[in-house]
Parts: structure tokens; C-alpha cells; sequence
């Protein structure tokens, strides 16, 4: 895995870059000569060949049409546009609520068949209960201070947008940290509540849910961040200060490799009931 999922979304910019440099070296123009047709200083050519600064569209068009290249302006517009959204600062979503962000995900999740998702510290979305979910949003609206707390708002909204997985042609497979289950981020009423649904929601012939135990002897990757993958076009880790969306197919297939890993590692059936049963009893 790279040290820092954040990386993909420079990455992301760096690629834009390079196409950008490689149209110019295709044309013969020197950055100096670039600059003068674009209408711009030699400086702004070095930042924009070295994702030091983030071309708008209009550079972009500029870029390509005194390269001679103007069929591939749109293209390198579309790539620009995904590597800016690739990191997405949790402070600039939520400012207009929690429950609009978890409204945000909707098309998302309509249009994903399989949900692949490992979680090192929490019971996933897609399987939590309203109480457990609000316990979770009420310390995110405080430690990214949104202006008007409306976690328990956000909360129903988010287990209504679970309902998804109880549709014909959507798919989940969870792969869960055993630490997971003792993370009580919610009253033990409501921790009770969240882990017995999980029981429930883990016999869904369309839900597979293993657990990874913290006793395993073995196992082929340690603890990871948590991520989803979204089919095969998507993942999206979630770090302390932002969103990162993954897109480029070589960095989605390692977390599909890592995936199997971790979900070879996992118990399922009997085994993942005990746990979490056991996971209940120290509830008490």
C-alpha cells in the first residue's frame, strides 16, 4: 500500500502535468515559446509542467491549441477535474450539514452492484443502526465544528440509505476488525442494539460479513486504513481531514489485492457470531 492514500490524488495532478509537458515537447515550442502563445509568463508554464498550480480549463484549451492539439483539450479538462475532487477536505463537505453529505452518496450507492468495504475501527455504514450512526456523526460535527449539529438528522439518513443493500442487484461484502466491535462510540444500550443487527444483517443471503479475529495467528496484511471499493471503478478511503477517490485501475487492483487478504484472514458463520456475541457480553 503507498504510505499516504492522499498521494493518489497528486498523483492524479502530476499525470495531468505530464500530459501537458509531453504536448509541448511533441510540438517543439520551448516553455518560453508556449508562454508567449498562451498569453502568460514563463513562470506560470514551470507550474502548470510541474503540478506546482492546478490548470484551469481555459489554460488547458490554451495549452493545447498552441500545441496544435486542440482535439484534446476536453479530455485533459475531464482528467484535471477528477484529479481536483481525488481529495476532497471534510471541512468544505460538511458545511452545509451532515445530513446533506450523506444525501451526496446516493447516486453513488444506486449505482454500485457490489460494496467491497473493510473497516479497521467502526461497524460499516451500510450496517449501522441509527443509534450507533449518531454517536459517530454527533463526534465528527464536533471535531470539524459544523455550524449547526444535525447528526441525528444525518444519522436516519444514512440508515435509510443503507436500505439499498435490501434491493435487488446490490451486493455487500464487509470485512470488519475484530477491535471494531469493542469501539463503543455510542451508549451501551445503542452498542448492544448496533451488534445485535449486525447478527441479523450478516445472515442477508446478499450480505457477507467476516471478522477478522484479534487472536488470528496469522494473517497477510495487518490493519489497514478503512476503505470502500465501489465495484471495480472506485475506492474511497476516509482520513481524518478528508475524502480521497481512487480511480486510477492499478492503485483500485492493490486495495483489491489487499482486500482478499484481509478478507482471507476473516471468520464467517458460526465463528464471526461468537464474536460478536462475545463483543455483546462485555457490554454488561
Amino acid at each position: 500500500m503507498a504510505a499516504s492514500p492522499s498521494s493518489s490524488a497528486q498523483a492524479a495532478r502530476e499525470r495531468v502535468a505530464r500530459r501537458l509537458r509531453d504536448l509541448r515537447a511533441e510540438s517543439g515550442l520551448t516553455g518560453t515559446e508556449l508562454a508567449a502563445l498562451c498569453g502568460w509568463t514563463h513562470p506560470k508554464t514551470s507550474r502548470l509542467e510541474n503540478a506546482r498550480t492546478a490548470p484551469t480549463p481555459d489554460d488547458i484549451r490554451r495549452w493545447c491549441h498552441a500545441c496544435g492539439a486542440d482535439d484534446q483539450a476536453e479530455g485533459i479538462i475531464a482528467e484535471s477535474r477528477d484529479a481536483e475532487t481525488a481529495y476532497t477536505q471534510w471541512r468544505r463537505q460538511v458545511r452545509s450539514g451532515l445530513r446533506r453529505l450523506q444525501d451526496s452518496y446516493l447516486e453513488l450507492y444506486r449505482s454500485t452492484a457490489l460494496f467491497r468495504i473493510y473497516s479497521s475501527t467502526l461497524v460499516p455504514g451500510l450496517l449501522q443502526t441509527e443509534g450507533y450512526a449518531g454517536g459517530i456523526l454527533h463526534t465528527s460535527a464536533r471535531l470539524h465544528d459544523v455550524p449547526v449539529d444535525d447528526s441525528a438528522q444525518a444519522a436516519r439518513a444514512r440508515v435509510e440509505r443503507s436500505r439499498i443493500i435490501h434491493e435487488p442487484g446490490h451486493r455487500l461484502v464487509a470485512v470488519i476488525e475484530e477491535a471494531a466491535l469493542r469501539h463503543q462510540v455510542c451508549d451501551a444500550d445503542a452498542m448492544a442494539a448496533q451488534l445485535g443487527y449486525l447478527l441479523t444483517a450478516g445472515a442477508l443471503p446478499q450480505v457477507s460479513v467476516g471478522i477478522i479475529p484479534l487472536a488470528s495467528p496469522s494473517r497477510g496484511q495487518w490493519p489497514r486504513e478503512t476503505f470502500h471499493v465501489y465495484d471495480d471503478r472506485l475506492v474511497s478511503v476516509e482520513l481524518v481531514s478528508a475524502r480521497v477517490r481512487i480511480t486510477q485501475p492499478d492503485e483500485i487492483a492493490l486495495y483489491l489485492k489487499a482486500f482478499e487478504q484481509l478478507r482471507g484472514a476473516a471468520v464467517y458463520g458460526a465463528e464471526a457470531r461468537t464474536l460478536i456475541a462475545q463483543a455483546i457480553d462485555a457490554l454488561h
